[in-house]
């Protein structure tokens, strides 16, 4: 049915860190792209951790999940370091009073949204008033706004609306401003200088990240994206393009996106993304698809792409269902996909997240695409000998890692487990289970699986308090931030520890990618 496999760059032993860039300390309220994540890519670099894999990167909407972004394209304003614009001249110090009022153990992402805004449009006023590019070693701001026009567009125009409409979901706005297709948008004078100001923070933070990314490159890190397969509804991407995505004249969705009940959930997940109307994308050559691929490819060194078991078929719940059991299985263009993707990009490195119900045909899909898949330790144990993510039994073209954002940190996890299950971990590692975190540390680098990805939430031995992710939990998430404190106590105890495992079992950055 396949012809041979699309992709095989996966051929180097290497391991690395999970870690959203929200969770790294600052003194304004939410992890950004400043000094600490220049500090984080030095502790990788001296423990022999070459990826630093994050969250995707947008901006997020309600509930603060990096799942759920106002864009496929954009990047997240919070995520912007205030440091620059003060030296530059573009913001007092007392500008960030608020800011720095925030708490350092989580995000507080309503306080933040009261104190950041307001500093940031005290900085556009100030950068329009003055010499503008001169002020920042940031480029042309005309030349971003050209080069990135395919995208910059639709969001600031989205956002500025949205800003001007009181934040409500565009299905909500005036019949004038949801239905655009064909139509010059003539947005309110509130909306347009929402717009300028949704143009600036891409400008920093387009620009940021490059200087960070550069950083990372320059010191044998590479950044590992992560690319959700859907959008949220309420996002420039939909308003902008609604023939692209299963919805009602009026723009409510047909039918909503999900997972069956699974490990996670007894009545499944209802994550409520419109679907895609994938025969609008296939005519269309999957254009919108491989910008976004691109777009993405342009940031990260490597991108994983989430829920890849729905490129093959997609669980579709009905738009009136509570919960997403009453769901069916439809089939998603898959092959054609990836074979467009491969003549587009074909020396990207791409993860498939291939996790959940997999079946014969997810799995020709895999091995067609040569992509590698993922295994968590803490899917392994409580079964039999024959359990695919066990140690023992994984494939070099693997992903490993001890846990994911999804999953409670592997001291909690562990606590947690039944009884057979923790003896299973006891007897497979003939260990007593008192450094449980270690013992799947040790296990993930020495396993066969070409790369290693570590939470850094188990590399600091943290219990449950330090979860970043709940599924099916609607409120406390993407909260949780690493201390000054516990990043040094690690550099002082356990980073040339890595090392030596790193170099023990062959995953030095030097035989990497």
């Amino acid at each position: 049915m396949y012809e041979k496999p699309l992709y095989d760059w996966l051929t180097h032993r290497t391991a690395g860190v999970l870690l959203h860039p929200t969770s790294l300390p600052s003194s304004t309220g939410i992890g950004n792209f400043g000094k600490s994540a220049y500090q984080f890519v030095d502790l990788l670099s001296e423990s022999g951790l070459s990826v630093w894999q994050m969250c995707p990167l947008g901006p997020t909407g309600f509930g603060d999940s990096p799942y759920q972004c106002f864009s496929a394209f954009a990047g997240n304003p919070y995520l912007i370091d205030f440091a620059p614009l003060v030296e530059a001249g573009l913001l007092e110090s007392e500008d960030l009073a608020g800011l720095q009022g925030l708490p350092t153990q989580h995000c507080d992402y309503g306080s933040l949204f009261e104190a950041f805004w307001p500093a940031l449009e005290k900085a556009h006023l100030r950068f329009q008033a003055g010499e503008s590019d001169s002020l920042l070693d940031y480029g042309s701001f005309h030349a971003f706004c050209t080069d990135a026009a395919d995208w910059l567009e639709d969001y600031t125009s989205f956002m500025g609306l949205k800003a001007h409409f009181g934040g409500q979901c565009w299905l909500e706005w005036p019949k004038t401003f949801r239905d655009t297709k064909g139509k010059k948008l003539e947005l309110p004078a509130g909306a347009e200088a929402g717009k300028q100001l949704y143009a600036f923070a891409q400008y920093l933070f387009s620009a940021q990240y490059k200087k960070f990314r550069a950083y990372a490159t320059k010191h044998d890190v590479q950044i590992m994206g992560d690319l959700p397969i859907f959008v949220a509804l309420d996002s420039a991407d939909v308003w902008a393009n609604r023939e692209l995505f299963q919805l009602k004249k009026d723009g409510n969705p047909l039918a909503v996106a999900g997972v069956p009940p699974d490990y996670f959930a007894a009545d499944g997940q209802l994550w409520g993304n419109p679907l895609f109307a994938w025969e609008a994308h296939e005519k269309e050559g999957f254009r919108w698809w491989l910008e976004r691929i691109r777009s993405n490819l342009e940031l990260y060194d490597s991108l994983r792409l989430d829920h890849f078991r729905g490129f093959e078929s997609y669980w579709s719940v009905p738009a009136t269902a509570s919960t997403a059991r009453e769901g069916t299985w439809e089939r998603s263009p898959g092959w054609a996909l990836f074979k467009a993707i491969a003549k587009a990009f074909p020396e990207a490195k791409i993860i498939a997240e291939d996790l959940g119900v997999i079946t014969p045909e997810v799995e020709a899909l895999m091995a067609a695409t040569g992509l590698p898949g993922m295994a968590v330790l803490q899917f392994a144990y409580g079964g039999e000998a024959d359990n695919a993510y066990l140690p023992h039994n994984l494939k070099h073209n693997t992903v490993l890692y001890t846990g994911t954002h999804d999953n409670d940190t592997s001291i909690g996890w562990y606590a947690q487990a039944d009884s057979k299950t923790r003896d299973h971990v006891r007897r497979y590692y003939g260990i007593s289970g008192e450094n449980i975190g270690w013992d799947f540390i040790r296990s993930a680098l020495r396993s066969s699986a070409k790369l290693a990805i570590l939470p850094l939430q188990d590399l600091l031995s943290l219990e449950s308090g330090a979860r970043l992710n709940t599924p099916g939990q609607a409120e406390g998430n993407w909260q949780w931030r690493v201390q000054p404190q516990q990043l040094l106590q690690f550099q002082k105890e356990s980073g040339a520890y890595i090392r030596e495992l790193n170099a023990l079992y062959g995953r030095l950055p030097e035989s990497g990618p």
